[in-house]
């Protein structure tokens, strides 16, 4: 997540404090978006010598991100030898989108039943900025990052960025799939459908549509996992 873009909506960054501190994490953040993007595609070797360069730090901060890429299950470390991104796995995705509609479902439930009318303001927000670049195919990464942003926001509005954290750190594999599924014809316009639709029912207080929603929302690129697999093998495990 693009800690300003954080910063801009009053979100808490939720990564972890490690040896290195900010060093470390504007490096994770950076690899794993690049990764997430597609802009690393699966199969990629990673030279920490030339991350060394790339973001003119040490060794030691390279060697902390890559754990926790690792931890992600985003990169495969060969001791002593090399650090390549890992290919897309599914049973992964399906256990990441288990996860979070178990996770979401109980989040927007609960905002519909009573939230700060600000959590509503800045979801709204991020919805405008979606709108502004929906249009852009150059834009995608920022778009997929918007997205995240609204499901933060959600998280943040019952005090729960924690989970969010949890969420995103067990969710590489299915935000690499989302990625090959968004330029996809109509994607966008039904993520921003399924944004407007869940906040609406927030906004009305009606937690039923609001579940109903989220899972609708949350349901549509893993069901097109297999053909996306088709498309792309050398992407899947």
């Amino acid at each position: 997540m693009n800690s300003s873009l954080a910063a801009t909506f009053g979100l808490a960054d939720t990564g972890h404090s490690l040896q290195g501190g900010g060093t470390v994490q504007r490096v994770y953040d950076s690899l794993r978006q690049r990764i997430i993007t597609l802009e690393l595609p699966p199969e990629t070797t990673l030279s920490r010598t030339d991350l060394t360069g790339t973001y003119d730090v040490s060794q030691t901060p390279i060697r902390e991100a890559m754990q926790r890429l690792k931890q992600d299950g985003l990169v495969r470390i060969y001791p002593q030898s090399k650090t390549v991104v890992t290919r897309i796995d599914v049973p992964q995705i399906y256990e990441a989108h288990f996860l979070r509609v178990a996770l979401e479902t109980e989040v927007v439930r609960r905002l519909a039943e009573g939230c700060e009318p600000a959590t509503i303001t800045r979801a709204r927000s991020i919805i405008k900025m979606q709108e502004a670049v929906a249009d852009d195919p150059g834009q995608l990464a920022i778009f997929q990052e918007l997205d995240e942003l609204f499901h933060q926001t959600l998280f943040a509005g019952l005090g729960r960025s924690g989970l969010h954290q949890l969420v995103r750190e067990r969710s590489g594999h299915l935000e690499r799939v989302r990625r090959l599924h968004l330029p996809e014809a109509g994607k966008i316009l039904t993520i921003l459908d399924g944004h407007r639709a869940i906040i609406d029912a927030i906004a009305a207080k009606d937690p039923e549509a609001a579940i109903a929603a989220i899972r609708d929302h949350l349901s549509r690129t893993v069901a097109r996992v297999e053909d996306l697999r088709q498309e792309y093998p050398d992407y899947f495990a």
